[in-house]
């Protein structure tokens, strides 16, 4: 930060060094596998540069489907070779040896959000970017590098090139910032060791029916907590540097619904579903059944987003269920009950699926 502030009037060297640092940050947490970061980088800024130049449907068309296949394919091998590999090798009666691949960190979360920038320049809704520098320090910002909030370019865009950094402003990003480490260290992993001491129990061969349930409710209070806290501390660094990133949590444990929850939980992730699978596949304007298939496939693909096992796909699927339920059976019936016990109704399914994503054996 004391370098940022003296190259304050040295834009070039300040972007620069934000990229390097960045890619320096990323080293310290997966080694050499920094180079993913660069290969993503170059490949998805000079692809984007030829989308912005060439005319023709089927070269825009080729070329935003080559960004996708590279993304998605360095995706697809450090996360989920062994999963895929072992299902197809148990459907036709073999075995599997897990192969020893690294899962490098944030691997899902930068990803997700240079196809962003590419879809974006695609659908003409962002201007290719013509620095390098700049583009590298969107790819690799390290406040939300490994954990987010996913960043779609349009929304700092503006703020690669200019920046406004003031005291007050500053001051903000330092506060957010205490609060989420607070909520970090303070509360998450308090809660997290009641989590912990329930496992054992089971372990154990000891656990209590009530000790179950107390178990899943620190498990979501403490991955609410947690995950919140980073996207604070994300969110209030960024602002330290000038940049505004997208709010990731909007009290979700509040919801009156499930699909209120889903509004209010993850944001980021759930409005990158909606505009670049959701909407695309045709969203809601083709018939109630199309409808269901795209929820379906949205959410079948949230839950294989945060891993690569059957409970993350069947957690996925639990939330679609209800979402269901909610959309075409239940909304009627549950505007009329009282607002507490929708709440409390909202609580069970959310901290039931909590069971589903904390526990791989099925």
């Amino acid at each position: 930060m004391v370098v940022y502030v003296l190259l304050q009037r040295k834009y070039t060297a300040r972007i620069m060094f934000v990229t390097l640092f960045s890619y320096y940050f990323y080293y310290k947490s997966s080694g050499t596998y920094f180079f993913l970061l660069a290969i993503v980088t170059v490949a998805d800024f000079f692809l984007a540069q030829l989308m912005d130049r060439v005319e023709g449907y089927w070269k825009r068309k080729g070329l935003v489907a080559l960004s996708l296949g590279v993304n998605l394919g360095l995706l697809a091998y450090f996360k989920y070779t062994n999963f895929l590999g072992g299902v197809i090798a148990s459907l036709m009666g073999g075995e599997f040896t897990a192969l020893d691949i690294f899962l490098p960190v944030g691997i899902s979360f930068f990803t997700f959000q240079t196809m962003s920038y590419t879809v974006d320049v695609y659908r003409q809704d962002a201007p290719a970017q013509r620095n390098m520098v700049s583009f590298g320090a969107y790819v690799t910002m390290f406040p939300q590098l490994v954990a987010g909030p996913i960043v779609r370019y349009k929304d700092v865009a503006a703020e690669l090139v200019l920046r406004t950094n003031t005291a007050s402003e500053f001051a903000a990003g330092a506060r957010r910032f205490t609060v989420g480490l607070a909520k970090k260290v303070l509360l998450a992993n308090s809660i997290g060791a009641l989590w912990d001491a329930e496992l054992a129990a089971q372990s154990a061969g000891m656990l209590t029916a009530v000790g179950g349930w107390l178990g899943i409710a620190a498990f979501g209070f403490q991955i609410y907590f947690d995950f919140s806290g980073y996207s604070d501390m994300a969110i209030g660094m960024g602002q330290m540097l000038g940049f505004h990133f997208p709010e990731n949590f909007n009290y979700p444990y509040t919801a009156a619904s499930v699909t209120e929850f889903w509004r209010r939980w993850h944001i980021s992730l759930t409005t990158w579903f909606r505009e670049y699978l959701y909407i695309p596949l045709g969203g809601s304007r083709k018939g109630t059944w199309r409808t269901v298939r795209n929820i379906f496939l949205v959410w079948f693909c949230t839950g294989f987003w945060h891993g690569a096992s059957w409970n993350f796909i069947l957690w996925g699927l639990h939330f679609f269920a209800w979402l269901m339920l909610e959309k075409y059976l239940l909304r009627d019936f549950l505007q009329k009950l009282p607002s507490w016990l929708r709440h409390f109704y909202t609580l069970v399914v959310v901290f039931v699926g909590w069971g589903v994503f904390a526990m791989e054996n099925l």
